[in-house]
């Protein structure tokens, strides 16, 4: 009978012992997952910032509408992604709806359409645009009802030619737009990229291409 109890006070003092050690290897277990866990979170945290910076700074970024210069194309607030890529490879397009840096202050950014390419002539008269290049000697009218209602007039009075870097641009509401009416034309090195993508809001989810021009015989 002694012999049991014994063995029994044996057998307690054990399990006590067992549960000390289990107590203390605990916080080493706690504190060696928490350590693989901030490791492999950071691991996750590198990779996809070795994924999105290049993106963000090289092929594409955001850009929120700020002003009424592009309506109704676009209105305030919209949110647009923007293409910085193509412009590498290819030249700007007329049409083309691109970001810019504001030529006066560096910091800032202006959103047009550009209307004028390198070594064209631009005449600005009576509300009307006319173009004269290579391709046509003769000066042609250009022709915006496919983004613009045809009522629009294009205010101010403009005969310019543009230098082999230079484009012309200017936003879609004529009657409040900062554009090279009033800063003159926009040299490639400071065109961020095109828009591409209207993504906000959703309803007006949009892929925009180049609009189709009719450049007539001014009469």
């Amino acid at each position: 009978m002694a012999d049991k109890k014994e063995e029994k006070e044996k057998k307690e003092i054990s399990e006590a012992l067992e549960e000390l050690n289990q107590d203390k290897t605990r916080p080493d277990s706690f504190w060696k997952a928490t350590g693989l866990f901030i490791l492999e979170v950071g691991k996750v945290i590198i990779i996809s910032l070795a994924i999105i910076i290049p993106i963000r700074y090289y092929l594409i970024q955001p850009f929120y509408v700020k002003g009424a210069s592009m309506e109704p194309t676009f209105h305030d607030y919209e949110y647009l992604i923007i293409n910085e890529i193509s412009y590498r490879f290819s030249e700007p397009q007329r049409g083309d709806i691109v970001v810019l840096k504001d030529p006066r202050n560096g910091s800032q950014f202006l959103i047009k359409r550009i209307i004028g390419l390198p070594k064209e002539t631009i005449i600005i008269s009576d509300g009307r645009i006319e173009i004269k290049n290579d391709q046509y000697s003769n000066e042609m009218e250009l022709d915006e009802s496919d983004y613009l209602d045809p009522s629009i007039y294009t205010q101010g009075h403009e005969n310019l030619s543009l230098n082999s870097n230079e484009f012309y641009v200017l936003g879609d509401n004529r009657n409040s737009s900062l554009d090279s009416r009033i800063i003159g034309p926009i040299k490639k090195s400071n065109i961020v990229g095109k828009a591409w993508i209207r993504a906000w809001p959703f309803k007006k989810f949009r892929y925009f291409e180049i609009p189709k021009y009719n450049i007539t015989n001014v009469e």
